[in-house]
């Protein structure tokens, strides 16, 4: 075989040698990963689709209690975007250095709300000072996320305490690890009353909302969002998304208020 031949050869062989292991890590490159508050799945996941089928960038998203994500980032989970459902966890994340400050926003709104399986004889109640929600549950439980930590769970506590409830109705709580646990006790009839958000009451057929809170019985409820301190490049784009008429449509079919104006 003439030496021309096998060099252009070589440089045939060559070339696919280096381009074939490329290919994964370009996908890879292509992959951001998205911590956020469990009550967003159901919207985020649709919006995650619709980012994807913009930019061709997957999105990994993992759900869990805002208070549970933040510390996962703490101790070394590989996150590239931060959605918390309050501002003390965002600010956690701020104050110990594991987002980037400059990116912060407060993107969406919620309600607070007092449910019961679909089924159930309890109407709807009016939640105002002097609520008794201890009565109103007799012998079953109420059940909410930690009071102590998750972010429902507080803003649940906030509002009864403010509504002058709380002391005889804490007794009677049962504690989940997040929201959506909560609401599928509630779902299954497992228990008679829940406390989680509109949105989240809104996805599931097998409750009912019998009252709201007042937004004014607890901290407004606001999710804020951050990228974290190693965010790939790409994961700017999706903050970006985020922002974007088109992610404030679906937010908003599902019950949030979308708190920017949107960029596009």
């Amino acid at each position: 075989m003439p030496d021309r031949t096998l060099k252009f050869l070589a440089a045939v062989a060559l070339g696919i040698g280096l381009a074939t292991p490329l290919t994964p890590a370009l996908a890879q490159d292509k992959t951001i990963t998205v911590f956020a508050a469990a009550s967003m799945k159901n919207a985020l996941d649709d919006v995650d689709a619709a980012f994807t089928k913009s930019t061709s960038i997957k999105v990994v998203a993992s759900y869990a209690a805002s208070s549970a994500l933040i510390k996962q980032i703490e101790n070394g989970a590989p996150a590239d975007v931060f959605i918390s459902a309050d501002l003390d966890w965002m600010d956690y994340g701020a104050q110990h250095k594991l987002i980037k400050d400059d990116t912060r926003i407060n993107l969406l709104g919620n309600r607070l709300v007092l449910i019961a399986p679909k089924d159930s004889k309890i109407g709807n109640v009016t939640i105002a000072p002097g609520f008794d929600l201890a009565k109103l549950v007799g012998d079953g439980r109420i059940v909410t996320a930690d009071v102590r930590a998750v972010p429902v769970g507080k803003y649940a506590k906030a509002a009864l305490e403010q509504l002058g409830a709380w002391a005889a109705a804490e007794p009677k709580f049962a504690m989940t690890e997040n929201v959506r646990a909560a609401l599928t006790l509630v779902a299954r009839g497992e228990a008679p009353l829940g406390i989680v958000y509109e949105t989240d009451a809104k996805v599931e057929p097998n409750v009912k909302i019998v009252g709201t809170f007042p937004a004014d019985s607890h901290p407004p409820i606001v999710y804020p969002v951050a990228l974290t301190v190693n965010a790939k490049p790409e994961a700017a784009r999706y903050l970006t998304f985020l922002r974007s008429g088109a992610a404030k449509a679906v937010f908003e079919a599902y019950g949030f208020t979308f708190l920017l104006r949107p960029t596009s």
